[in-house]
């Protein structure tokens, strides 16, 4: 029978992409493993790999198609025997039967998720009205078995009902339904007040104005809703150091010098990231990620830096940072850098981590608030190192180069002393560099 090829899912936030080129024809025989087609997600364009072998009957989204959701089926793949005639009237799934995260049922994210052809049962709601979220191949079985899903325990991403979870069942043993919580009665805030005016209301102010309309892409739509989402649900505070680089600038200088031989320049943000990393081992309760009803505490220092690129950022993270040399984390990070730009990460790459580092000293910023990459508990805004008059220790006045950096933290994460002891963690370390080698 003709399977539909769906929609990938590509990283765990992704709901919709591009579809932004076919890499088959109609007609053409795919095995498993063969690429075939290009699809942008918010953070990067990926290849899109069959998981089956077949040959593609049918091409039901075009190349450049935009918004295409997650679980629509984009073409048809036909079995040894079958022909253009067995497809009928296949058809691209309604965008409205999209899952809504990121997971899909029988293949990792990078390989293309099949199903049977036959279209899945509508979408089940519960005795309240609210929608049951299911994938298309649950409701297909569960339709096949008589079981209603309403009645059934979703173990896929935000309680999602996969296939695994009907598989196993039949009408008679599917466990019984579960009350509604009372809180699903709630009202949700209104979404048009978190997000400001309205387009047509902004238009109206600027109506006879010059301007010109820039379309959002789908990195800057993530980038607003996240940023959004993270100053309205985390309680920042912030917390503001004075750094002297003298010590640090003066055995880089050394240590580069001993380098240049094997081709390796050390930066500053090379140290910073050092340091940030050994501080969350120094202070491992800040080692830590909000989780909705907890907190993670991890055991690794997997630290985040933010990367400009064309129209918005990547926060590629440096996993197991405190067991890297500085040669080492200076390599990976420039070549985290490169792939940012070109939109070459993968989603492993840019996701999970406890903390981020955003460094603005490069453009002359001399101090900021950076605003927390959720769900992380706290993320180092780096300013520019400046020479300013200090007080020594001796009483006497002196010039120093002084960089100003602010940490902000998530406040249900950490609290105001331990985020000073991380901070004081990460002062201690780049005013006495050596012993980040000790």
């Amino acid at each position: 029978m003709p399977t539909e090829i769906l929609m990938p899912a590509l990283s765990p936030t992704m709901e919709e992409g591009t579809l932004a080129k076919w890499l088959v024809k109609e007609g053409d025989t795919v095995s498993s493993g063969d690429l075939l087609a290009e699809i942008e997600t918010d953070k990067a364009t990926m290849e899109f790999e069959a998981v089956d072998e077949g040959v593609i009957g049918k091409i039901l989204i075009p190349e450049g198609s935009e918004g295409v959701k997650v679980n629509t089926a984009i073409a048809v793949l036909l079995e040894d025997g079958e022909s253009a005639d067995d497809i009928g009237a296949a058809a691209p799934a309604p965008k409205a039967e999209a899952a809504p995260t990121a997971a899909q049922d029988a293949a990792p994210a990078s390989a293309a998720a099949t199903a049977d052809a036959t279209p899945a049962p509508a979408a089940p709601k519960g005795a309240d009205g609210t929608r049951i979220f299911a994938s298309p191949l649950a409701r297909r079985i569960a339709a096949n078995k008589g079981l209603d899903l309403a009645n059934v325990t979703g173990s896929g991403p935000h309680g999602r009902i996969v296939k695994a979870d009907v598989e196993g069942l039949s009408a008679s043993d599917a466990p019984a339904a579960k009350p509604a919580a009372a809180a699903a009665s709630a009202p949700a805030a209104p979404a048009a007040a978190a997000q400001g005016p309205s387009t047509d209301a902004v238009l109206k102010i600027y109506e006879g104005r010059d301007f010109e309309e820039v379309k959002l892409d789908g990195m800057r739509k993530t980038i607003a809703a996240r940023l959004t989402e993270a100053k309205q649900s985390i309680p920042h505070f912030y917390l503001r150091r004075d750094i002297q680089l003298d010590a640090l600038m003066g055995f880089r200088a050394d240590l580069n010098k001993q380098l240049e031989p094997r081709g390796i320049k050390l930066s500053v943000n090379d140290f910073i990231i050092k340091a940030c990393a050994l501080a969350l081992q120094q202070v491992p309760e800040a080692n830590s990620v909000w989780a909705g009803d907890r907190t993670l505490k991890l055991k690794p220092s997997d630290v985040a830096v933010a990367v400009a690129i064309e129209g918005g950022l990547f926060t590629p993270v440096l996993k197991d940072a405190e067991m890297k040399s500085l040669s080492a984390l200076s390599a990976e990070m420039k070549d985290l850098a490169a792939r940012a730009r070109d939109r070459k990460l993968a989603p492993h790459e840019y996701q999970g981590g406890s903390f981020a580092i955003s460094n603005l000293g490069m453009f002359g910023i001399e101090n900021f608030d950076a605003v927390i990459n959720p769900p992380h508990g706290a993320i180092l805004a780096v300013g520019a190192g400046v020479k300013k008059p200090i007080v020594g220790k001796d009483g006497e006045m002196a010039v120093a180069t002084v960089m100003s950096v602010t940490l902000s933290v998530d406040h249900r994460v950490i609290d105001g002393a331990l985020g000073a002891n991380l901070l004081n963690a990460i002062k201690d370390n780049l005013e006495a560099p050596m012993t980040m080698l000790a």
